[in-house]
């Protein structure tokens, strides 16, 4: 049985099945990633930023004899921005290959041809059986990263320490829990704005506004994932001259997301990239000391990005790819196999 679910509403034994689901599929797909927990879930699954909208369905297995409910197999959500909705389509690995995943998408993709809505952009993790489910269904690659993993177990602290101090002259790097001051905000912005070294993708876009910046750090909040900040402030200026985020889910705390790191170009080559790098994960060290790995991504194009991180101790893991497909041809197409 498939139907519209609200993670807001739903009993906590439901959000429990969800994740008894989620964590068979790493399990499947993804050994080496930690399993996820239910701490603040409720909350990742609600909470989005002003002017965007998630809409949930789940497939339930029918209930038991005594009543108890049936187990959550599979869901699919949609999150509407922009002019695009973003599908994420989970199916048990028991139940794969039995149409629950062209079901789902179905579901969401008339909801979102309904909304008025012309594209669905998905993200599928490379060598894993994603990738065929799509391309299957006629999504296009539009976009490809590589995931890179930190072993915090494995970094060498005294040469972390080096690298942190090894900026130029001029400069000075300020650590900021939770996000940066308001003071800084419309600073920390124009860093945004002005141009990206990119260790994010374009279905996780980032904030250049001010007001869209603060909105996105309450929204991370909101949702149980803390971010910190480093900055490199130039001294003479007072600009942010570079910056570098990560975030740490009360989801899965052993295992960071690193966001946008950026250095404005009036200020590259003083070694700023690798300096906030550093110093992020030397402040991780101890504000986090549950934390086991930071993974990253990053474009193959960028190549100085990938030097400062394999410097770092990063090491690729698997590609990361982004797909598209016209929401008028995919509905057309599911109809038509049904």
């Amino acid at each position: 049985m498939v139907r519209e679910w609200d993670p807001r509403t739903a009993s906590s034994a439901e959000i429990a099945s969800l994740l008894d689901t989620l964590n068979a599929i790493l399990a499947a797909d993804l050994p080496q990633d930690p399993p996820w927990r239910e701490n603040s879930l409720r909350e990742y699954l609600t909470e989005v930023m002003p002017g965007e909208r998630r809409i949930s369905w789940v497939a339930q297995a029918e209930a038991a004899a005594d009543g108890t409910a049936g187990a959550i197999l599979g869901q699919v959500h949609v999150l509407l921005l922009g002019d695009i909705g973003v599908l994420e389509v989970l199916v048990h690995p028991d139940v794969r290959r039995t149409s629950l995943g062209r079901t789902l998408v179905l579901v969401a993709a008339r909801r979102v041809y309904q909304e008025g809505f012309r594209s669905i952009g998905v993200e599928v993790v490379g060598d894993t059986p994603a990738v065929g489910f799509y391309e299957s269904l006629g999504f296009t690659r539009e976009y490809v990263e590589t995931r890179s993993v930190l072993d915090l177990t494995a970094v060498d602290w005294t040469e972390l320490t080096e690298m942190s101090s090894g900026i130029g002259a001029g400069y000075h790097l300020e650590f900021w829990p939770g996000g940066p001051p308001d003071v800084l905000i419309e600073a920390y912005a124009r860093a945004k704005a002005e141009v990206r070294d990119v260790d994010d993708g374009e279905l996780r876009p980032s904030s250049y506004d001010p007001q869209r910046l603060r909105d996105s750090l309450d929204c991370l909040h909101r949702r149980g994932m803390k971010p910190y900040i480093v900055l490199a402030l130039h001294e003479q200026s007072g600009e942010v001259a570079g910056l570098t985020e990560v975030v740490v889910p009360a989801q899965h705390p052993t295992r960071a997301d690193q966001y946008d790191t950026i250095v404005a170009q009036d200020h590259r080559g003083y070694g700023i990239d690798r300096a906030i790098k550093a110093r992020m994960l030397l402040e991780l060290r101890s504000a986090e000391p549950e934390l086991t790995e930071v993974q990253t991504w990053n474009a193959q194009a960028n190549e100085a990005m990938l030097k400062v991180n394999a410097e770092l101790g990063y090491r690729p893991d698997r590609e990361w790819c982004e797909y598209s497909v016209d929401v008028a041809e995919l509905v057309h197409r599911l109809d038509a196999g049904r």
